[in-house]
């Protein structure tokens, strides 16, 4: 099955133009090859959830040939095409929050060129942090990018981040959800669990889930089943439970599986849910963002050893 959810969720999107501030003229002397400088085009739209964009960095035209001078060239570093966002996150709530942010390089007409994700942890209360995002290259032949948006910003306390890399956290252990797999309105995402720490790990059963909404608060309403078959077969979530040990540097997995189907009364989505590996184990919430249609279903697998 071939990712198609996205892996973030904010209420709304905001759409940031770049407009180039300044022009470069063919008579001024950068050298052959040389890279003109790009503008900078301050933004001044509000934050999303937090977020903004406060400037976007486009390169400049390239000059028509002169008929004195050679043409000038605006060749971006190698790995680099020149564009760049840069942004602030705020946090104006009681607690420390870690940010994930999807953003995106558009075309005049809106084509979504490319993605990129920027997770920034454990903003304090109060405070602000600036950081910048770049494309990169893209395919020859592209369309042009002249717009950067805020696609989607996911914002968990940090106690709850999960934790792929990085230092091990106190738990000893990290979980995280991978991007999914998705055909035929079936959805499949990965919950993943590495021993980091220094002490045998033993697993017996299902991960504990709490849904939750954009503000996390909990949502009712949804049945969650044991078994991924209770959804569909052949998902990879259909193992029964059974106890083994994780031994520090080894993984397990379990998997989330639902319907988006939406036939009568209201679709729900599920931005967050809170994953409690085994009972008294300090949770981690991750942001699949279940597209629930109106199936009021998800099915959770049992844990697994990752090589199973």
């Amino acid at each position: 099955m071939r990712s198609s959810r996205p892996r973030l969720f904010a209420p709304a999107a905001a759409l940031l133009l770049a407009t180039a501030c300044g022009a470069v003229h063919a008579d001024q002397d950068h050298g052959a090859g040389a890279a003109v400088p790009a503008p900078r085009a301050p933004v001044t739209d509000p934050p999303v959830d937090g977020v903004r964009i406060t400037s976007v960095t486009l390169p400049a035209a390239s000059p028509a040939p002169s008929a004195t001078r050679g043409p000038v060239h605006a060749d971006p570093l190698p790995g680099d095409s020149g564009i760049s966002a840069a942004y602030q996150v705020g946090n104006d709530g009681g607690e420390a929050m870690t940010y994930t942010v999807l953003f995106a390089f558009t075309t005049d007409t809106g084509e979504v060129m490319d993605h990129k994700e920027v997770t920034v942890s454990g903003v304090a209360p109060g405070s602000t942090r600036s950081g910048r995002v770049d494309l990169g290259v893209l395919a020859p032949g592209a369309s042009p990018v002249t717009r950067v948006k805020i696609e989607k910003v996911g914002k968990v306390p940090a106690a709850e981040a999960p934790a792929r890399t990085g230092g091990c956290p106190a738990s000893g252990l990290r979980l995280w959800a991978d991007d999914g797999d998705a055909a035929m309105g079936l959805r499949v995402v990965g919950l993943h669990l590495e021993n980091c720490g220094k002490t045998d790990y033993t697993l017996d059963g299902y991960p504990r889930l709490s849904l939750l909404d954009e503000n996390r608060e909990p949502v009712h309403g949804i049945r969650i089943l044991h078994g991924g078959a209770a959804i569909a077969s052949g998902t990879g979530a259909d193992d029964p439970p059974a106890p083994f040990t994780l031994k520090p540097g080894q993984t397990a997995r379990s998997g989330l599986v639902w319907r988006n189907t939406t036939q009568a009364g209201t679709s729900v989505t599920v931005p967050y849910v809170r994953v409690v590996a085994r009972p008294g184990a300090a949770p981690v919430t991750v942001t699949p963002y279940l597209d629930l249609g109106t199936t009021g279903r998800l099915g959770v697998g049992a844990w697994v050893p990752a090589d199973r």
